[in-house]
């Protein structure tokens, strides 16, 4: 009899590592398929939420591929965050080098043996109260932290769990350094913007979403205005700053589903989803506010700038190409320059 239960045990353990397998299958087809790195965090958090039944998720990421600090996302649950901490931690930070070195998920406990000075960084992740924190490694380098909160049960996390989580982990820390890889190739190095092939890319894709779903989109065409006396005024290195300071308005004033890139020279577009023409002349006419209330410090100079602007709303009877809607687009950015610049003008 008790070699029965103890069979009937070892065969139940023996599907549940059958089931977690193709769940780990699962999990990898399903985040190596997702490119936009808003979305693959999202999509990290809620599988980590359902594999590990936990009431709270957070993850450490580098804002950009050139950032120098892990920063916490701000998509995150069931955390309670204080403005007594800032929550970041450097790369070079000791932490980090000793997480290079294990390949285990780290508790409070385990964190305070590794005798590291509790500076800002490591208060504020002790201040977040994490049951584990677990490494995103990959190709033997750190590429964020997933920090988790007690589970459903109250139980400790086991070591199964904890296998577990690390193998979630390493196809997560692979997706991530896809998505790092893809966003080095598609944008800009100067502005941070992505680039006008990738932006017609995904123009095209969430046209044809537009039209089937009967959703507006609306494009904005933008163009800094006498960008030309920067550069001759006060060399190459200030127009960087101003396109620079430019790009940063920008990107603050759209939302993760829309999309901001570099044109070319000085001229920026926008894609704005969800978003009639209306509203997108207001956004517009926001950003135009905002650059012409810049004040840019540039060696002593205090530098002013303007920028005109073109908007139109996609009109599948008209703008049978996503270049067919940018050109309406530009032409109203025409009009803006004819009209006297620093200004908003609606396409026909």
């Amino acid at each position: 009899m008790a070699k029965a239960k103890k069979n009937s045990a070892g065969d139940a353990s023996l599907e549940k590592q059958i089931y977690d397998l193709k769940q780990l299958l699962e999990i990898s087809k399903s985040l190596n398929s997702v490119i936009d790195f808003s979305t693959l965090i999202e999509a990290i958090l809620y599988t980590c939420m359902g594999q590990m039944k936990t009431l709270g998720v957070a993850i450490f990421t580098k804002k950009n591929f050139d950032a120098s600090c892990f920063q916490l996302n701000r998509n995150y649950y069931g955390f309670e965050l204080t403005n007594d901490h800032e929550y970041f931690i450097p790369e070079d930070h000791p932490f980090i080098k000793k997480l290079n070195t294990v390949n285990a998920c780290i508790t409070v406990e385990d964190l305070a043996k590794m005798e590291l000075e509790e500076d800002k960084p490591i208060s504020a992740l002790i201040a977040l109260n994490p049951s584990l924190i677990v490494p995103l490694k990959a190709k033997n380098h750190i590429t964020g932290l997933l920090v988790l909160g007690e589970q459903i049960t109250s139980e400790p996390y086991s070591d199964y769990e904890k296998e577990h989580i690390i193998n979630i982990a390493a196809l997560a820390a692979i997706a991530i350094n896809n998505a790092g890889l893809l966003e080095m190739t598609t944008t800009d190095m100067m502005t941070h913007l992505k680039l006008k092939h990738y932006f017609y890319t995904v123009l095209m894709e969430k046209l044809e979403l537009s039209e089937q779903q009967k959703i507006p989109l609306s494009v904005l065409m933008l163009d800094i205005d006498f960008f030309k006396r920067f550069n001759d005024t006060y060399g190459h290195a200030c127009g960087d700053v101003v396109l620079q300071m430019v790009a940063s308005v920008v990107q603050q004033n759209t939302r993760n589903q829309d999309m901001a890139a570099r044109y070319g020279g000085e001229e920026f577009c926008v894609m704005l989803c969800d978003t009639a023409d209306k509203t997108a002349m207001k956004i517009a006419e926001r950003i135009r506010k905002s650059i012409e209330n810049l004040d840019i410090l540039y060696e002593d100079q205090h530098l002013s700038l303007t920028i005109s602007i073109g908007v139109a709303q996609y009109n599948p009877e008209v703008d049978h190409s996503a270049k067919a809607l940018v050109d309406r687009a530009d032409k109203a950015l025409y009009n803006s320059k004819q009209s006297g610049r620093n200004r908003v003008s609606l396409a026909e």
